[in-house]
């Protein structure tokens, strides 16, 4: 005969298994249930907004409030699954007959050690709160992630946000996972609007005002093409002589681009210029620069 925690005696447990042991398989199976359910209307309200969006004519970039509500949602469904999982994992302690008053010490020294071992986790989950509530990036931002300890930055764009942990993907493809609480800078390369800084070279023998001319030509032309013109908030400009060198000189051309939209509208827009230049005679020396040292995607 076994007894637990001063409960009915299981005595037969065939008897036991139709009351508390049925409890405890249904409990464990609407856990399930209710938690695969949340997921699912997650993905439903996903996919709702992401219909809209491209009915709305968004399809080119996400506005702010867009990515917000899916950080949102990526976090309260990662927190309702929590809490389902818990409430579950409470139910079945007490149909085995274990009173929850018994854990009230050991749930004591418990914490006192979560307090002490768990600090990082405490700090990640802190870090994640606060990075949906200022909304310093969501799902689909382009970032520059610096990480405690690391020197090289991680530039990727946000496939993932939950209180703990944010997940990019790299330009090569790789997925890179960063505790919240590690993140010591963020760079938002798609928050309101983007700059393509192009530093073209030019051989000294070459007139100044002529390149300068050649240049807005191409501006203009950027602006006109029907490709191009979607991602480009106004016709790139030319700044003028940026840097002198021994044998060259560069010229500075800026363009204001749609959020995360930098680094196409920047390859497209070299293509362009070095195609005009050599239609104009003039030869471009051994590379075009551009004014992102960090490197793009």
């Amino acid at each position: 005969m076994i007894v637990l925690a001063g409960r009915t005696p299981i005595s037969d447990f065939d008897d036991w298994s139709r009351s508390s042991g049925l409890e405890i398989v249904m409990i464990a199976t609407g856990a399930v249930v209710l938690a695969r359910f949340v997921r699912w209307l997650s993905e439903d309200a996903t996919a709702r907004a992401e219909a809209r969006r491209r009915a709305t004519g968004e399809s080119l970039v996400r506005s702010e409030d867009s990515k917000h509500r899916r950080a949102v949602v990526q976090v309260v469904t990662w927190g309702l699954v929590v809490v389902i999982y818990t409430v579950a994992a409470l139910l079945i302690i007490q149909r085995l007959g274990v009173a929850l008053a018994a854990f009230v010490p050991v749930a004591t020294v418990a914490g006192v050690a979560l307090g002490f071992g768990a600090q990082r986790v405490v700090a990640d989950l802190l870090a994640g709160f606060f990075l949906v509530a200022e909304r310093q990036y969501g799902f689909g931002d382009l970032v520059r992630i610096s990480v405690v300890g690391l020197g090289t930055p991680v530039l990727g764009t946000v496939e993932n946000l939950s209180l703990r942990v944010t997940t990019v993907r790299t330009p090569g493809g790789e997925v890179v996972m960063t505790p919240n609480g590690q993140i010591a800078q963020v760079t938002n390369l798609s928050r309101d609007w983007a700059r393509a800084v192009i530093d073209v070279p030019v051989p000294l023998a070459v007139d100044v005002n002529r390149v300068t001319a050649v240049l807005r030509e191409a501006g203009e032309a950027a602006y006109a093409d029907p490709e191009l013109h979607p991602l480009l908030l106004d016709t790139p400009a030319v700044m003028g002589v940026e840097s002198l060198e021994v044998d060259q000189f560069k010229v500075r051309v800026v363009a204001r681009t749609l959020p995360g939209k930098q680094f196409e509208v920047g390859r497209a827009l070299r293509v362009l210029i070095t195609r005009t230049l050599h239609s104009e005679g003039i030869n471009l020396p051994a590379e075009v620069a551009t004014g992102n040292p960090t490197g793009s995607p």
